[in-house]
């Protein structure tokens, strides 16, 4: 009994070993036999023909239209001036107005053109309608609005004259709106432009009653006859024939230095008092701008959301009358005094008219307190027997 029963076996710790390298190789066999993933379907992007150099360089036909036109400075400015010979008219104002905004708009204001534009809206404020009238008073208002993107293409004096124009045409029509946010926007500018007056001093006064005078004598003259030359003009012409009988100072050698240094001086103290002119006349058109604001406000009384607007505008007005000259002082206390006698009323209970204030409901009291109503029910309308009796 001496045989090994295990002869010829390998060893037991060899075969696991071989149990798992012959798994290994079989799920290597079987991943070699599986079929491939199936690939994805190609795009239609894809399957289309590349375009080469050349196609891509091909260019493509299309169709534009322009929608702009380069006009040149000389037809530009040859419109402006059409525009302005035609806005003078009231019948042609909205249309040429119009093609003024376009103008601007379309960035046709320059430095070169900027004289003709305001030749255009000088040509629209010098119309003998008022730019407060109905007919005409929303084109002002468009046109003056516009004009403003225009500004920095005028001059200091332009721009002050704008200015003017811009409360005249602008903010006196803002004062006809129907929206009380509106309204209060506008009064909040006025007074913003009547703290910004200086005060009026005696000069003020004296230059514009010597101004008043003078459009009186102005008037007188143009009745008489402009044809004669007046004696003050024969007797310079005469002085000057005296003076070079032979007309030989024109051959006398003058002293150039010294003249030109006189010259010098004078041209300064014209232009610095040309500026100072042209400061008092832009204060007189703003004084007289604020004017008519206030009296279009002061019209605007009857309607009951404005009245608490106007009573703060022209308190306003009547504690800054120190900034106005003495015509325009005289008018705004009977300005603020017509504006306390309807407030007294309005705190009485009155209206505007010197009535009672009545709402709804007492309107309707009023109105059937002696009206004859039946104590029946109400009567039908398909014409019931009841309703016939009733009726007699």
């Amino acid at each position: 009994m001496t045989d090994n029963l295990f002869e010829g076996l390998p060893p037991p710790s060899s075969e696991p070993q071989n149990e798992e390298q012959q798994q290994s190789t079989a799920n290597n066999k079987k991943r070699e036999a599986s079929p491939a993933p199936a690939p994805a379907p190609a795009l239609k992007s894809a399957l289309k023909k590349p375009k080469t150099d050349s196609e891509e360089t091909v260019p493509q036909k299309c169709l534009r239209f322009k929608m702009t036109t380069d006009a040149s400075d000389a037809q530009v400015i040859d419109a402006m001036q059409k525009i302005a010979s035609h806005i003078k008219n009231p019948t042609k104002f909205g249309k040429a107005s119009k093609l003024a905004i376009q103008m601007i708009q379309a960035g046709s204001v320059k430095p070169g053109t900027s004289g003709q534009f305001f030749a255009i809206l000088e040509a629209a404020m010098s119309s003998p309608t008022s730019c407060t009238d109905p007919s005409v008073r929303a084109d002002y208002h468009a046109l003056f609005t516009v004009a403003q993107d225009a500004a920095e293409c005028l001059s200091k004096k332009q721009k002050s004259q704008l200015s003017t124009w811009t409360i005249q045409a602008v903010v006196a029509n803002d004062l006809f709106t129907d929206d009380s946010f509106v309204f209060s926007k506008t009064a909040t500018r006025i007074k913003e432009a009547i703290s910004s007056l200086p005060v009026a001093t005696k000069d003020d006064d004296l230059e514009e009653a010597a101004a008043l005078k003078d459009e009186a004598e102005k008037t007188n003259e143009d009745s008489k006859n402009k044809q004669d030359m007046p004696p003050a003009v024969q007797a310079e012409e005469n002085h000057k024939d005296e003076a070079d009988p032979f007309g030989l100072d024109a051959f006398i050698p003058k002293r150039i230095k010294k003249d030109d240094r006189t010259k010098g001086k004078k041209e300064t103290g014209a232009k610095i008092k040309e500026d100072e002119e042209e400061y008092k006349r832009f204060l007189k058109s703003q004084r007289e701008a604020l004017i008519t604001c206030l009296e279009i406000a002061a019209h605007r009384y009857k309607t009951p959301w404005c009245q608490t607007v106007i009573d703060i505008l022209v308190k306003h007005a009547f504690d800054n009358v120190a900034r106005f000259t003495s015509q325009q002082r005289d008018a705004i206390p009977k300005l603020w005094a017509s504006i306390r006698e309807q407030q007294n009323r309005r705190k009485q209970g009155k209206s505007v008219t010197g009535k009672l204030d009545v709402n709804a409901f007492e309107l309707l009291q009023q109105k059937y307190a002696n009206e004859k109503i039946s104590i029946r029910r109400a009567v039908g309308s398909g014409g019931e027997r009841r309703a016939q009796q009733w009726l007699g």
